[in-house]
């Protein structure tokens, strides 16, 4: 990585205040280790805050929180997982799965607390949900588990889609799992599957293009911090493309997507907020077992899928947490 690089996403740390002395400590410092940057996942940070006020921390008060942004490039997440530990934080916040991995190659002994959207115990953060072990836990926003699901709406949603196809980060760690997880559940339906990748605004546009070329019926939009920061290039490629598409948050269906089912991210990120509120008190992360979601919502548009000349099915809509008209 080039020193110019690495420096210029260092100084963006300036955009927040550092309020740790310079000799040392006057009060405890997260740092927070953010795959995206400051004002795409600014609705999660604040998210993030709030859980810390629920345990009695505030920023500027009574903690100081040091931020880093990869900016999209996760090839920079480990040297400034470095730097945190350089600088000696008290607890790492890692909200990405890519973030998560970065700091546990960093350190051994700093708690790290993560909020990943893959299993914890298959990429070898944490022993077991219920025991963590070691220096890490977190959340657990069960999304690839989820993809097979998301498949199985969108393909009732659009009966007659013969070809699905898949938009992946191939930078995203938990790409391939993922894939495994569509395959399996197109191949049972008798779906053929076609795998876009896109790790950049571009790449995005690129890969919508080629949606007519291989006579996709429909689109299923893999769970990324990347994808999540561009949700309104993704919604609206998708409308002028005329693809009906899943996602996974409900942030995406009320930018205009047509349909969404996960975790509420929001809630999710104020779980990592209070655990790592709960790491600053004294408690180990290994002893607080994997949080994962207690329910899941089904968003549905219903402008999104008139502008489609879709019918959304009762079965769907009786199953649906919101519907937005």
């Amino acid at each position: 990585m080039r020193r110019r690089t690495l420096m210029t996403v260092l100084a963006g740390a300036a955009a927040y205040p550092r309020l740790a002395g310079t000799q040392q400590k006057v009060m405890p410092v997260i740092g927070y280790l953010g795959s995206t940057s400051p004002n795409l996942a600014a609705p999660f940070a604040t998210a993030f805050r709030q859980g810390l006020d629920e345990t009695g921390w505030v920023e500027g008060q009574n903690v100081a929180i040091e931020y880093r942004w990869a900016g999209g490039n996760y090839d920079l997440l480990p040297a400034l997982a470095e730097d945190l530990v350089g600088r000696k934080v008290d607890v790492i916040a890692a909200p990405t799965l890519a973030a998560a991995l970065s700091a546990k190659n960093a350190t051994s002994t700093i708690p790290i607390v993560f909020g990943v959207s893959a299993d914890p115990v298959e990429q070898g953060l944490v022993a077991s949900l219920a025991r963590p072990g070691g220096n890490l836990t977190g959340v657990s926003f069960l999304t690839v588990e989820l993809m097979p699901k998301r498949i199985e709406l969108i393909s009732e949603l659009v009966p007659h889609a013969g070809v699905i196809a898949l938009l992946v980060n191939p930078k995203n760690p938990q790409t391939e799992p993922s894939i495994r997880g569509v395959q399996e559940a197109t191949g049972t339906k008798g779906l053929r599957l076609q795998i876009l990748k896109a790790g950049s605004e571009s790449e995005i546009d690129a890969a919508f293009a080629t949606l007519p070329e291989l006579n996709a019926g429909a689109l299923a939009v893999m769970s990324d911090p990347f994808f999540n920061g561009r949700r309104e290039q993704l919604v609206a490629l998708a409308a002028r493309h005329a693809v009906p598409a899943i996602y996974e948050f409900p942030e995406f269906a009320s930018t205009g997507g047509l349909i969404s089912y996960g975790p509420n991210l929001a809630v999710a990120f104020r779980l990592v907020g209070i655990y790592v509120g709960r790491v600053l008190k004294g408690t180990k992360p290994a002893e607080l077992p994997v949080e994962q979601p207690a329910r899941f919502e089904l968003i549905v548009n219903l402008k999104t899928a008139k502008a489609l000349g879709l019918t959304i099915p009762p079965s769907i809509l009786a199953r649906a947490d919101e519907v937005i008209e």
